[in-house]
């Protein structure tokens, strides 16, 4: 906060209130001498500070730096490497004093050899285009079984609009293609409309960047030919391209997960759901609205939805073993026992593990995220139990009556006759 009593030069010395009420009386007609002895100033301070156009200010006098004697050096290294660190400039010049001041002279330079790159704003029409990436949150979360996961193996896949900034996220147990395909179909579903263009920061199973064209999966060629869009891949090393979930990704860290805990990863779901809605309707600086006031103008350009939705997760089929147990994502489920040695067909999403046989259920478990874990549901162990009560109950095969043994003799006299 500046000084009340500011130095605008040697011969006036006044504060900023003491300006404003001598222009003050001024105005009501009072004198320069009578001004001058309720200051408390001289007549010609008064005079000054009536001719002056705006309050006074101080000012430092301008003292030297040590950079003054490197800074010709300096120009020449700029000049010549208009991009060299202020650190690698510091050592060729022999600067051996703090470094603050040297980097504040090397900031001030550099614009002179280095022109600047401003970043342009990017636009996007209604419709247009949709960013995805995951998020990983710096949280430890519980997901049953005594288990947490942490931040690494916390995949929250994003989406934001680019027209309407329009911005939803879903936590998924796992980046494997299943599991991505499955939380990307999800969120499409939430927006009700399907971006033209994809935009995905070279994600494997979705594919990676190339010059000329992004070179795409098998698996993501199928999803985005039954949507019908165009799905492209960022560029490495090019922040502007993926900048709408960088920023976003800030403000969640920022605006969403502080003061916050989580009971299991559908908690998580749920609060951020609550969350990112009233996000959604608050104004954004940049838009000078809420993405709530662009979104269906937004979804108005978007493609439909498909009339058949793409197959995500995972689609097993098999032959029910003995122990009438399934193995999925690193946890057994049991199947009806009833099925066993037939071919089942296992389907898994999010959120569910089903096994059908022939089209009926046998098997329908919530998925777990905990790993190495056998869940059984109780029909299931009755059913086997029956299973074995009434497979004791079945008649064993009569013996086999004893078959009439011959002497060697008999066989001795047979092959004489035949030599």
């Amino acid at each position: 906060m500046e000084s009340d009593h500011l130095v605008v030069n040697l011969e006036w010395v006044i504060s900023v209130k003491d300006w404003a009420e001598i222009r003050r009386l001024r105005a009501e007609g009072v004198s320069i001498s009578e001004i001058a002895r309720l200051s408390g100033v001289a007549r010609n301070t008064v005079k000054k500070a009536l001719a002056s156009t705006g309050p006074p200010r101080y000012e430092r006098a301008a003292k030297g730096s040590a950079v003054d004697a490197v800074e010709p050096r300096i120009r020449e290294l700029l000049a010549q490497y208009p991009r060299m660190p202020a650190t690698v400039i510091a050592e060729r010049v022999g600067w051996d004093r703090g470094l603050t001041v040297f980097k504040e002279r090397v900031a001030q330079l550099r614009p002179v050899y280095l022109p600047p790159d401003p970043a342009s704003r990017t636009t996007y029409l209604p419709g247009e285009i949709a960013q995805f990436d995951f998020w990983f949150p710096d949280i430890v979360l519980p997901v049953g079984a005594g288990q947490v996961r942490t931040a690494k193996a916390l995949p929250v896949l994003t989406m934001a609009c680019g027209y309407s900034r329009w911005r939803e996220a879903v936590l998924v147990p796992s980046r494997s293609e299943e599991d991505l395909y499955a939380g990307w179909w999800l969120l499409l579903q939430r927006l009700g409309r399907v971006p033209r263009v994809l935009v995905w920061d070279g994600e494997g199973a979705v594919g990676r960047w190339r010059p000329r064209e992004s070179e795409l999966t098998a698996a993501c060629h199928a999803f985005r030919g039954v949507l019908g869009a165009k799905v492209i891949i960022c560029r490495p090393g090019d922040p502007e391209a993926k900048g709408l979930l960088e920023r976003t990704h800030d403000h969640y860290e920022t605006s969403f997960l502080p003061g916050r805990s989580f009971t299991g990863p559908a908690d998580f779901n749920a609060q951020f759901s609550s969350w990112v809605t009233t996000s959604n309707g608050r104004t954004m600086r940049v838009l000078g609205c809420r993405p709530a006031d662009r979104v269906e103008a937004d979804k108005a350009a978007m493609l439909a939805l498909p009339p058949v939705p793409p197959v995500t997760g995972w689609h097993l089929g098999t032959r029910l073993a003995r122990d009438h147990y399934v193995r999925v994502d690193g946890n057994d489920y049991s199947v009806h026992p009833g099925v066993i040695g037939r071919r089942i067909q296992v389907t898994v999403n999010l959120h569910r593990v089903v096994a059908t046989c022939d089209g009926q259920v046998v098997a329908d478990h919530e998925r777990s995220w905990a790993k190495h874990q056998s869940f059984t549901d109780p029909a299931h162990a009755d059913a086997a139990v029956t299973l074995r009560r009434a497979r004791l109950l079945v008649p064993r095969q009569p013996a086999i009556d004893e078959v009439e043994q011959r002497d060697l003799s008999v066989y001795d006299a047979i092959s004489e006759q035949a030599i």
